[in-house]
């Protein structure tokens, strides 16, 4: 990794399997180096990965198979800000599809317990435009959702 600041998650022993996940469902992302275990740990043996290196939409990430003491929550999610209602379905459907839930308001967490916001640029753009009242239309639209409806937030901008 050439980056000074790097995102590092904890697994517990499946960082190989996220990656190559968040490698195949999301925009300029990647699986860079693999590192296995130079002896045994706590947690597992020689030989074992240890870490992996790899890019989620950018961002470069290290993912420790750390073992089972410590578990993702909602406290750190990777926002995703999408183009239109293809995207954010299928982005959406993948994590959720794929041993993941969903959540509220454009939040869901995938099958290794680490959230996402799949959040259309139409909603942020709403939610953070110049008029009030259409904003706040467009939020307590927002708030009866699981995965964000394009057209509804729209329709709700526009009264």
């Amino acid at each position: 990794m050439t980056s000074k600041n790097t995102i590092c998650l904890w697994f517990e022993r499946n960082a190989l399997d996220a990656a190559n996940f968040y490698a195949k469902t999301f925009p300029d992302s990647s699986v860079g180096a693999v590192h296995r275990a130079p002896g045994d740990y706590p947690d597992g043996k020689e030989g074992d990965v240890l870490t992996v290196e790899f890019t989620v939409v950018g961002i470069p990430c290290i993912g420790l198979n750390g073992g089972p003491h410590f578990k993702h929550s909602e406290a750190f999610s990777f926002q995703i800000a999408t183009d239109d209602q293809a995207e954010t379905d299928r982005l959406w459907d993948a994590i959720v599809s794929n041993g993941g839930q969903e959540n509220a308001c454009g939040w869901c967490k995938d099958r290794w317990g680490l959230s996402w916001q799949i959040t259309p640029r139409a909603l942020t753009d709403a939610v953070m435009g110049p008029d009030p009242a259409a904003a706040k239309r467009a939020f307590n639209a927002m708030m009866t959702m699981k995965k964000i409806d394009i057209a509804t937030i729209e329709a709700a901008v526009w009264g």
